[in-house]
């Protein structure tokens, strides 16, 4: 049976056991703890070539079976990607500008999957987005809340405050600078899943008059500078490196002179945004965020500082999004049972594979997570913010 696989994978040690078709079974290293089921005898091929992306997608179709630890599945299977491949990333995409009905598609795609099945890994207000951890000790909760506030502090945040929440999902940042800080605050999506149970959420609470939330684009916001401060979380990667410009531009016609914008988003590692892991971006794009993409940090700050805006701080999250990713997908593999009565067999699938390779991705620095703070100055070349950042860290 072992003649039957490609020569490469006989001169490997690694944890893996591959379990054929037939039943018969070796193991390419000792110890094995993961199981590879190849249910598909086509599929040996691939075993030659074993990018993350044939892989994961054998995985979503049924044509293989993953068994063990799903964070320990993930680093195995990025060691024998690695192995067999070497560590060559993709090449440079070809990008194109999105428009409103692709972008509303796949916005759609991937948040509206069902509110439930979120609610089964996220923290209690539902915070998609990389968490921030003080001391590295905090639990999803605390970290999520401590987020929050790392967020506000950061826009100096104050009573009466008009904010624009830019991509606000299940309206958990738009709540809580209205509760915690006295906000008036608008937020937009493009999730009418995500804005239903928002908008329940604000009523529950009763900040119905200081939280307006809505259906919009971006590229329809007012651009009258109506909004003193304006914050952007997990959003800039369904732009589209095509419509970075405009982007940008919107978020300074939407803030007044003197106002502070806070970008949150996923980076590139490479300034071209090309795809890394030997196919992981491939896949994510496949089954994931569809037209998703990651400009790098250099072409974020320029575009940014094109449109008007002054760059006064960047900050990198990105091991706090590799520990907030191993917490969901934690949770998910907790309540396995719970979830395969939500979606469908395949999207759980992809979701196990998404969360623990994501947090394997950032871990190894595959991509990276950057808060990114500017000001619109005013007429004179003054701005509004303190001399230093001592206020931020002094609050907390």
């Amino acid at each position: 049976m072992l003649a039957q696989l490609p020569p490469v994978l006989r001169e490997l040690r690694l944890p893996l056991r591959l379990r054929l078709w037939d039943g018969k079974e070796v193991n390419l290293g000792p110890d094995p703890t993961v199981t590879m089921t190849v249910k598909d005898p086509s599929l040996v091929a691939l075993l030659a070539n074993p990018s993350l992306d044939s892989l994961g997608a054998a995985y979503v179709e049924g044509r293989l079976d993953l068994s063990g630890p799903i964070l320990e599945v993930i680093r195995v299977g990025a060691a024998l990607s690695e192995a067999v491949l070497g560590d060559e990333d993709g090449a440079s995409p070809d990008y194109r500008a999105h428009d409103k009905a692709t972008d509303a598609a796949a916005i759609s795609y991937h948040y509206d999957l069902s509110n439930d099945f979120y609610r089964l890994w996220l923290d209690r207000d539902m915070v998609y987005s990389c968490a921030y951890y003080p001391t590295g000790t905090e639990d999803l909760e605390s970290a999520q809340q401590a987020k929050l506030h790392h967020l506000c502090r950061k826009l100096r945040l104050a009573e009466g405050d008009y904010l624009l929440d830019v991509g606000c999902g299940w309206g958990g940042l738009s709540r809580f600078a209205a509760r915690e800080y006295g906000a008036r605050v608008f937020g937009i999506t493009l999730s009418r899943e995500q804005l239903q149970l928002a908008r329940e959420r604000v009523r529950d609470e009763g900040l119905e008059g200081q939280v307006e939330l809505t259906l919009l684009d971006y590229r329809d916001l007012p651009q009258d500078g109506r909004f003193d401060k304006v914050v952007s979380v997990g959003m800039v990667e369904h732009v589209g490196h095509g419509n970075l410009a405009i982007y940008c531009q919107k978020l300074f016609g939407a803030v007044r002179a003197g106002g502070l914008v806070m970008n949150h988003g996923i980076t590139a590692k490479h300034p071209d945004g090309r795809p890394v892991g030997r196919g992981a971006g491939d896949f994510i794009h496949r089954y994931v965020f569809p037209h998703g993409e990651l400009p790098h940090l250099a072409t974020l700050v320029a575009e940014l500082s094109q449109s008007g805006l002054e760059v006064v701080d960047v900050e990198s999250l990105r091991l706090h999004y590799a520990r907030t990713l191993e917490f969901w997908s934690a949770n998910l593999e907790a309540r396995l049972e719970e979830a395969v009565r939500l979606v469908p067999d395949q999207a759980l699938r992809i979701w196990r594979l998404y969360l623990a390779g994501c947090a394997h991705a950032f871990q190894k620095g595959w991509i990276n997570l950057h808060q990114i703070l500017a000001s619109k100055p005013c007429a004179d070349g003054s701005h509004e913010l303190p001399w230093s950042r001592g206020d931020i860290y002094s609050a907390g």
